[in-house]
């Protein structure tokens, strides 16, 4: 039983931004990690309205307080400049449940306001015949804002108390100063004074620069004299409002704060979603998914898709549970033409599926064109409003070329991309996951039935191309970033590119239907091309559903790295969790590290023959290191466990916080099937005989933090939690339990309404009355459960931290 706190952060586009080359940088403010940075955006080049679509969940500790948004101008030499930043409290992110989504302009940034980190102190007023003397103990502070070119700053402490001030002693380089020294200073005459203390990076040349202060009122220091971790603040100013000069933002970010409880509280919830999808057809109507599904509205839809998948796919029943959508979809549709055309829950159960277990075949077939055309950089454009004649003249140096010219060497270069595509995606049912190949057999079979008649002949293919096509291959092609294609966003031109290739391809997936039809009739050069691939779709799909077996077979439930394949490689700066007598920072080794299925393997270079290995069979645990624990940022842990039972760690550090999150999700990824996985570990690291984190001084010690198995940004082929699955599930159905009583259980004149509305016979009705009575009590169940935690809650809280 556990609180969560997870993040769902979108980073959508920017507008009205200088024209340089823009990233958004994303940190968390709050203990126990003061200052946490999370995510990098990509950078778009030179655009004044950069589209980024990146969209990361996270998980952040419950008492974090802030989260600030920094547009960057990225400088490939020295440091990259701050354009303008945003600010979001906890608070304005918890005002509403659904969360922040809109247009923020950006503030101008003030160095004595970027202020981040927290100090610890211990103060004491004492009295003697002289008078009375304040005695502030100055101890440490960690995670300050970095001041030099080096990454880190110079600090020391000002205490201010009426007119007598001190300072500790300076200690340079580093965001982690321990001081230790007792400063004590004199009460003078006068009105009771606060005491402020300041810190400083201290500058040989030129004037200090501010890292934050605190303050604290004559009646705090008479009543409760301050003792422990206190957050730095700005000096107090009023914000400088920019006005928009410096652009905006466009950002959806949500938090979740849950609890999940233990598994047996949700098994009796889980059963009824199991028993919907393993019923009869004809009771389809009546089952407890049925009703969720009539429950759920909007932005929530994809959130639920997504962990149903994930339920259903943890079970074997992934294959079941699209299969009772596809039927429900399809029996209530009229028009053939609007099938899955809605965002339904059937068309983002079915979106989300593909990307869960497909992502390796949609590399395959398309990661070498991708590469081709970010690497070419070839000029093309059909559109004769869009095309720049003088293009080919500035890089040839000839003659500019006639619109005709440039149309058909366009055609050319389009065709030449285009063509290893189609025949990348015809030849690729070989490759094509079992479990995808499967869900496309039922659904073709069930539209098949809904739609027999002649004239709806392609409706059936129609059904799967439209998923694999337009909601598979065409986004992926179109920003192949946010499909991990490629580790940046596109430049312009190259956009443009990927653009008329992801039309081409969502024509390909139309059978052709709407070719001449609409305002790009320029695209008509293309169209001999796209017709000639069009008679290819059909005998592909025929034979991507011509395939036997059941979903048992197709879909472990866990396996989610191939065993052999490597699935991620690069230098890292490796530290074994060893007593050293060099200095920490120094005690790490740069090592080419390789990731597979199997084994997580050192070597010095990728040509070295050396290598040692830890099987990942032996992982318990990866994740971040606290940046105070060697005065470094970007540095994981990863947990194993030896044949004897003893417990290791390898200390990795990375580049950056985006390869950081690639290396937790893949670390994370391939170790999901391991057995006896830790619930806690130390985000710090055993220095000075004791815990940095928690100050514990047994290095055996039981961890402090608990520890995640959630893959981040967004990693579509993350570890199965089927546990906080449930509690979503539970979660939405809290949202629609008023709702679901009223309906079926509380207005006994609403069997005729409903009779009406839905055509349902009184046998139908009567089956869903019964079905949300059992829901209504699962859920009171659930309840229950939650508020027996909460209970358990307050009696620590009531008890403190030693207990009773």
């Amino acid at each position: 039983m556990a609180k969560t706190s997870s993040l769902n952060v979108r980073v959508v586009e920017g507008r009205a931004l200088p024209a340089k080359d823009v990233s958004a940088s994303c940190v968390a403010r709050g203990p126990p990690a003061p200052c946490t940075s999370f995510h990098r955006t990509a950078t778009v080049w030179k655009s004044l309205g950069p589209f980024w679509g990146e969209e990361y969940t996270v998980h952040l500790p419950l008492d974090f307080h802030q989260l600030a948004f920094y547009v960057l101008d990225e400088d490939t030499v020295g440091h990259d400049d701050i354009i303008g930043k945003i600010l979001l409290s906890k608070e304005a992110i918890t005002a509403d449940p659904r969360g922040i989504d809109s247009w923020i302009n950006l503030s101008r940034v003030d160095p004595d306001a970027e202020v981040q980190g927290e100090i610890c102190l211990s103060v004491q007023i004492l009295e003697d015949g002289r008078g009375r003397c304040l005695r502030c103990h100055v101890l440490q502070a960690r995670d300050l804002a970095p001041r030099d070119i080096s990454g880190t700053s110079d600090p020391f402490a000002r205490v201010f108390w009426g007119s007598q001030s001190l300072e500790t002693s300076t200690i340079k380089k580093t965001r982690f100063p321990h001081w230790d020294e007792v400063l004590e200073l004199r009460e003078m005459p006068g009105a009771p004074s606060p005491l402020r203390v300041e810190l400083w990076d201290w500058d040989m040349v030129g004037k200090n620069d501010f890292l934050g202060m605190v303050e604290f009122s004559p009646k705090t220091l008479q009543q409760k004299p301050p003792n422990g971790w206190f957050r730095l603040l700005p000096f107090p100013r009023a914000e400088e409002d920019s006005g928009g000069s410096l652009g905006a933002l466009r950002l959806k970010v949500r938090l979740i704060e849950d609890c999940v409880l233990p598994s047996q509280c949700y098994q009796p919830l889980v059963e009824l979603l199991m028993e919907s999808v393993l019923g009869p057809a004809e009771e389809d109507t009546a089952s407890p998914l049925a009703l969720l599904e009539e429950l759920t509205f909007g932005d929530c839809r994809q959130d639920l898709a997504t962990k149903l998948v994930k339920l259903f796919l943890g079970r074997g029943l992934a294959g079941r549970f699209l299969d009772y959508l596809t039927r429900r979809e399809v029996a209530r549709t009229m028009d053939p033409n609007t099938l899955f055309r809605s965002n339904s829950l059937a068309s983002k159960s079915m979106e989300q599926f593909m990307k869960l277990v497909g992502m390796p075949y949609l590399h395959e077939v398309l990661k070498p064109v991708i590469s081709r055309v970010f690497e070419e950089k070839k000029y093309m454009e059909l559109d004769p409003s869009k095309m720049d004649l003088g293009r080919t003249r500035r890089i040839s140096f000839k003659g500019a070329p006639s619109e005709e010219q440039m149309r058909e060497t366009s055609l050319g270069l389009l065709t030449g991309y285009l063509g290893p595509i189609v025949d990348a995606i015809m030849g690729s049912v070989g490759r094509c996951p079992p479990a995808m190949r499967l869900a496309f057999k039922q659904l073709h079979r069930r539209v098949e039935e809904r739609f027999p008649q002649a004239e709806h002949q392609d409706v059936k293919y129609l059904a799967i191309s439209g998923f694999l096509f337009l909601r598979f291959f065409a986004p992926a092609i179109l920003t192949p970033k946010l499909f991990d294609l490629r580790d940046q966003h596109a430049d312009p031109q190259t956009s443009r590119s990927l653009l008329l290739l992801a039309k081409a391809v969502q024509s390909i997936g139309n059978l052709g239907q709407q070719l001449g039809q609409g305002k790009e009739l320029w695209m008509a050069p293309l169209h001999p091309f796209l017709l000639q691939s069009v008679s290819r779709v059909r005998d592909f799909l025929d034979r991507l559903v011509d395939v036997d077996g059941d979903e048992g077979a197709a879909v472990p439930a866990r396996a989610l790295v191939p065993p052999s394949a490597i699935v991620r490689e690069g230098y890292l700066l490796k530290r074994k969790d060893e007593p050293a007598s060099l200095a920490t920072r120094f005690a790490f080794k740069k090592r080419y590290v390789w990731l597979s299925g199997e084994t997580l393997s050192f070597s010095k270079s990728p040509e070295w023959q050396t290598r040692h290995s830890i099987p990942v069979s032996h992982i318990r645990a990866v994740e971040r290191v606290d940046e105070g624990a060697f005065q470094l940022p970007h540095v994981m842990q990863v947990v194993t466990q030896d044949g004897a039972g003893a417990l290791h760690t390898t200390y990795l550090q990375c580049k950056n916080v985006n390869d950081l999150n690639q290396w937790l999700s893949a670390l994370r990824k391939a170790s999901a099937p391991n057995p006896d996985k830790l619930a806690a570990c130390h985000p710090g690291a055993f220095r000075s005989a004791r815990w940095t984190c928690c100050l514990q001084a047994e290095r055996s010690a039981a961890g402090c933090s608990r520890t995640h198995s959630a893959v981040t940004l967004g990693d579509w082929s993350d570890p199965l939690n089927p546990d906080a699955e449930a509690q979503t599930v539970y979660r939405q159905l809290l949202l629609g339990r008023d709702q679901l009583r009223l309906k079926f259980l509380e207005d006994s004149n609403m069997d005729t309404t409903l009779e009406a509305d839905t055509g349902a016979c009184p046998e139908v009705l009567a089956r869903q009355r019964a079905a949300a009575a059992r829901l209504l009590e699962v859920l009171e169940d659930l309840d229950h459960a939650h508020e027996e935690f909460q209970q358990q809650e307050r009696v620590k809280a009531a008890l403190g931290p030693l207990g009773p």
